[in-house]
């Protein structure tokens, strides 16, 4: 089977959760918790683990169980000075550009914060599309649905040509049963449900020839 389109997840995919953006994120997260929804800081950590793991993002837990407006929570949180931990990358951008299939964000992050964030790494045209929060809406990733609505917007129909980088183990879970190329970003160890584990997006060439060659060859399989 040959490659044809490429799902690449934003934040700590694209760049290294080591520069602490991310970190933030999760803080304001807890601060749009305490200060929009007068929630006591000691609870916090419990209910947002909760929201995570029933319903793929704090988010989409607090529209159930607060009727929360899903702009401004997104505005609150990635509230932040991106100059304080990006910069260009065009070592990443001659990564991008050199792979001869369709690239694609698929994030639960929103378009505004990917622009955002592409945009700082000067990457913003190494994607042919974005799939983000508001086209997956009402689902995100990992559900299985996320994973079929990308597929359509991407006119990929075929998930067994497609690649799907992240660096979380439970998003990659059921895109490998639907058939992705599943690729660890930044992750150690084996998995049943990563084909290929890379140390940073970086690695990807050389961990992952078969982009470039055209063949998958699953460790898995």
């Amino acid at each position: 089977m040959k490659f044809h389109t490429l799902f690449f997840d934003l934040d700590s995919t694209l760049y290294p959760e080591s520069n602490g953006m991310w970190v933030m994120i999760r803080q304001r997260i807890d601060l749009y918790m305490r200060d929009r929804l007068g929630l006591s800081p000691d609870e916090i950590p419990a209910l947002r683990h909760d929201y995570f793991t029933g319903y793929g993002t704090t988010l989409r837990g607090l529209q159930a169980h607060y009727g929360i407006d899903p702009q401004d929570y997104l505005n609150f949180v990635h509230d932040l000075p991106l100059d304080d931990y990006l910069q260009p990358e065009p070592q990443l951008r001659q990564l991008l550009l050199s792979i001869p299939h369709q690239r694609w964000i698929l994030t639960n992050s929103d378009l505004d914060h990917v622009n955002r964030v592409l945009n700082k790494m000067e990457i913003q045209d190494c994607f042919d599309g974005i799939v983000d929060v508001w086209a997956l809406d009402p689902y995100c990733k990992p559900q299985r649905e996320a994973y079929q609505r990308a597929l359509e917007l991407a006119h990929a129909p075929d998930p067994q040509g497609c690649a799907f980088l992240d660096d979380s183990i439970r998003n990659l879970a059921p895109a490998h049963e639907a058939g992705f190329f599943t690729i660890l970003v930044g992750g150690e160890g084996s998995d049943p449900a990563v084909d290929r584990a890379i140390a940073d997006i970086y690695d990807l060439r050389a961990s992952v020839p078969e982009l470039w060659d055209g063949f998958i060859t699953s460790n898995n399989q």
